[in-house]
């Protein structure tokens, strides 16, 4: 497993999660409970913040409020690309960053756009990643599992690149 740091592991991170639209945000419920619902994510800026939108009145906010450390999913299972990120959460009401990150799309959650009463941003600042991606192409993968499947064996190791990022 590769262990990245400081700049280089924040580039490697956006790289992954910018063309995967979709996370699936967990937080821990009032049992001890944890609960996953998916979530749009607007962006991941230049510090490794990433960036969604939320009404201030979900499970979800309350959830994050109590317990700050969460949970980010992004599976690409087309390009066989996965990434979980251990963050801390936190609600943040700034009017231009939610310009900037609205879009008409958010519409369908958000009948009034930035006028809805309730809008916030949930702040994600990762404190870990990991990440899995195919190392030598999808193809090559897929290769590997098929020859694992048959010869009863498990896949190459190096056909998976597996990373731990520390996030700064």
């Amino acid at each position: 497993m590769t262990e990245l740091t400081g700049t280089e592991a924040t580039e490697r991170l956006k790289e992954l999660v910018e063309d995967i639209d979709f996370a699936m945000l967990t937080t821990q419920d009032a049992h001890g409970n944890l609960v996953s619902r998916p979530m749009n994510t607007r962006q991941m800026d230049e510090h490794g913040n990433l960036w969604f939108f939320t009404a201030e009145d979900t499970k979800r906010v309350a959830e994050a409020q109590e317990e700050h450390h969460v949970g980010l999913s992004y599976a690409d299972a087309k390009g066989q690309r996965w990434v979980s990120v251990a963050g801390r959460a936190s609600i943040v009401h700034d009017d231009a960053k939610m310009e900037e990150l609205y879009s008409p799309a958010l519409d369908i959650w958000f009948a009034q756009g930035l006028e809805t009463p309730g809008i916030a941003l949930l702040k994600v600042t990762p404190v870990e990643a990991e990440l899995w991606e195919p190392a030598h192409g999808r193809l090559v993968l897929a290769a590997s599992m098929l020859k694992a499947l048959v010869t009863k064996d498990t896949p190459d190791e190096d056909t998976t690149n597996h990373a731990r990022i520390t996030c700064p």
